[in-house]
């Protein structure tokens, strides 16, 4: 019986310790989320700056240098 509930112990501890683990990874993975959707919106505004400037350059081209 002692066996048994040192075991049970012994199992408890492990799943509040991959618990802990687990929470702080999840963590960790939220911030990289973060941190991730702003260069992707950071990137998305350059890739509209760009496109909106090319798009006045060719409006300058002559339509005969086409």
């Amino acid at each position: 019986m002692e066996a048994e509930i040192s075991s049970l112990d012994d199992k408890v501890q492990q799943l509040a310790q991959l618990c802990q683990r687990l929470r702080k990874d999840n963590s960790q993975l939220r911030q990289q989320l973060a941190t991730a959707r702003d260069e992707n919106q950071r990137l998305s505004e350059k890739i509209n700056t760009a496109a909106t400037r090319l798009e006045a350059l060719a409006e300058k081209i002559p339509e005969d240098a086409q």
